[in-house]
């Protein structure tokens, strides 16, 4: 079985990688949205370190010449993996998460899990990391301004395929299954290489609620909800 090939290499820092997209519609349709994404890891020794800060927010101008907001989320989450050996598979996990999306059912919802994970090694460029385990989920209804928190039981899994020297393709879906509601996640990105620093990206981001609420204007919002974005990608 191959080794993984992150974890043990020689630690180089953080990476980092900023990510910017903005799109403007003229003419008939008036509208701009734009999209802003910040991503940390950092391998050394026995342990492995990620973040990311995820900004999205859409704007239309309407009949009456207003201007209505379509989108306007944010999204943090930070993980640390503690492997039990060098040359360890297996590690412990802590996840915590924030998320603030001004039009769906929730004012926030915010997770915080710890658990057991695994990384899975076909080659150098191939691997999949696997990760379960129990936490604790807390969000505020827009509707009535309720605050509640339950047990929940987190399941996640990431791949990332390095296709060619100058592409990759990462997958990464968790979900967060709780008695009052279950939330799904999915971010899939084909990441091409312009020059060693700069990428062009294409994303598909998807969040499911089971259970959702009636927003501000009495309406239910959509049980799922879908953002594509084409981005440029800086890292350093």
């Amino acid at each position: 079985m191959a080794q993984e090939n992150q974890a043990e290499a020689e630690d180089q820092g953080w990476k980092v990688e900023t990510e910017v997209g903005l799109l403007i519609r003229t003419g008939n349709t008036e509208s701009q949205s734009w999209k802003g994404k910040l991503n940390l890891a950092r391998d050394i020794e026995r342990w492995r370190h990620q973040a990311e800060f995820d900004y999205y927010r859409q704007e239309t101008e309407n009949e009456a010449g207003q201007d209505v907001i379509d989108a306007d989320r944010f999204f943090a989450a930070a993980q640390t993996n503690r492997k039990f050996s060098d040359d360890s598979r297996s590690s412990l996990f802590l996840y915590g998460s924030y998320e603030d999306d001004r039009l769906n059912s929730y004012d926030f919802q915010s997770t915080i899990a710890a658990g057991y994970g695994n990384r899975y090694t076909w080659n150098e460029g191939l691997y999949a990391d696997f990760e379960i385990g129990p936490g604790y989920s807390y969000d505020k209804r827009i509707d009535t301004g309720e605050t509640s928190g339950e047990w929940i039981l987190r399941l996640a899994g990431k791949l990332n395929w390095d296709i060619t020297a100058n592409s990759r393709f990462t997958q990464s879906m968790s979900t967060e299954v709780g008695n009052d509601n279950t939330r799904t996640r999915s971010v899939s990105a084909l990441t091409a290489n312009i020059n060693s620093s700069l990428a062009m990206r294409v994303s598909l981001t998807l969040t499911h609620n089971d259970t959702v609420y009636p927003v501000e204007d009495g309406s239910l919002p959509e049980k799922l909800d879908s953002e594509t974005a084409v981005t440029l990608v800086y890292s350093f």
